[in-house]
């Protein structure tokens, strides 16, 4: 049995002030009362904890459905707490299992330093990279022997690793499963033992992996982690998980009409999961906000606009903020023209195919893309809906060309 920590009254309020924070949004701490323990023990000694965040750097770009967990690393940070990124360059070679139906693309020693390049930029909108310690697991996993291997295989049975939904449901399915992919939550688990991390943060479809690191460092005779779930963020069809496969999300790096744009089709039953979430506002604030809504002294889109203030200033900075503000009045409330549309200067021929000038704009990645937007009637020419897809578009100078609801551009000759 754990013994009790002793602290002084000053520390027991600094205990129950950081429990309240780094408890909020959190789907499940495992243990709680370890968790506890540590975080007394921490203030006690004047320890900063030790907290990992483990990140395969398998996309270069990140959304607001994986700022859920960077906003938790950045309450710890902000308390003192020691976090530590691990950029798995190793495990990224094999690709992480988890919810896939089949074995994933490993990825190159290019790719991986790429995209955590990209990582930490973004990174740097939220947490304190200057103070965070960054790590890759090829440090410690490319040095074990094969004898370590086979050791670290032992510390888990095959029944264990098929409790995984996804194993599970493919092996039941009689779809192929590599053993190289069992190693996947093996070494993730091994790399809480190299860092003797105190807390390992990760969303709920990562729960088995984090709770390996907890039973390998038992194992190898370490002190436990405790592990902190998040939940994950539905994106804006308001049903399936955040994705950019899905392009039901918003990424922190678009544009901040984008951004402003596209917060304010966040579904209104989801919009205070996306404050508690992904931003900094106080949860008191969100909570008057609520009720606020709730016995209607309070709009829904005056809070969403808040929400997408927020969002704008939090990665584009105030002005961008504002200036996205505007510019959504003018376009989508008074249905005018906006006052800063991104000029062109056209080079090309004078007569296009308007399928090909989308995608020379850059307002549309392909045809077949250009080709769906045109169809659906979302796009405009001087504000004149486009219908037909072979349509063969006579350039003039100052012509406005719209898709969708946000992207303009003018053309100068």
């Amino acid at each position: 049995m754990e013994e009790q920590v002793q602290v002084t009254a000053e520390q027991q309020k600094e205990f129950e002030h950081q429990l309240h924070v780094l408890k909020r949004g959190v789907v499940d701490i495992v243990p709680a009362d370890d968790f506890e323990r540590k975080l007394k023990q921490s203030i006690a000694t004047n320890t900063p904890l030790k907290i990992k965040l483990g990140l395969d750097p398998s996309a270069p770009d990140i959304h607001i459905g994986h700022t859920v967990v960077l906003h938790k690393m950045r309450q710890f940070q902000e308390l003192g707490h020691q976090i530590q990124l691990l950029i798995g360059d190793f495990t990224g070679k094999i690709g992480d299992p988890t919810g896939k139906s089949e074995t994933r693309k490993p990825l190159t020693d290019e790719q991986v330093k790429e995209n955590a390049k990209t990582y930490f930029e973004q990174f740097s909108k939220i947490i304190d990279m200057d103070k965070a310690k960054v790590y890759y697991n090829s440090e410690w996993l490319e040095k074990l022997t094969f004898p370590k291997v086979i050791e670290l295989a032992s510390k888990l049975t095959v029944a264990r690793m098929l409790e995984r939904d996804d194993f599970s449901n493919r092996y039941k399915n009689g779809q192929p499963i590599s053993i190289h992919e069992f190693f996947y939550p093996l070494m993730q688990g091994y790399d809480s033992v190299a860092l003797d991390c105190d807390v390992e943060l990760g969303g709920t479809d990562q729960t088995f992996n984090v709770l390996m690191g907890r039973h390998l460092q038992e194992e190898y005779g370490k002190n436990k982690q405790v592990a902190m779930t998040l939940p994950l963020l539905e994106g804006l069809d308001g049903e399936r998980k955040m994705s950019k496969s899905l392009g039901n999300y918003i990424g922190i790096d678009e544009e901040p009409n984008e951004i402003f744009g596209k917060s304010m089709s966040i579904p209104d039953e989801l919009m205070m999961k996306y404050f508690e979430l992904a931003t900094k506002i106080p949860m008191e604030e969100i909570q008057a906000m609520k009720e606020g809504i709730e016995n209607g002294t309070v709009h829904p889109r005056d809070a969403k606009m808040k929400l997408g203030y927020t969002f704008v200033e939090m990665y584009h900075g105030k002005e961008a903020a504002e200036a996205a503000v505007r510019h959504f009045k003018t376009v989508f409330q008074q249905h005018a023209l906006p006052d800063d549309i991104e000029e062109v200067k056209w080079t090309g021929d004078k007569e296009i195919w308007i399928v090909k000038l989308l995608v020379e704009l850059g307002m549309q990645s392909s045809n077949g893309e250009a080709r769906r937007m045109i169809q659906n009637g979302g796009v405009k020419i001087n504000q004149e809906k486009v219908e037909d897809v072979q349509l063969q578009v006579s350039l003039e100078d100052g012509m406005i060309i719209q898709v969708g609801k946000r992207k303009f551009k003018k053309i100068v000759l």
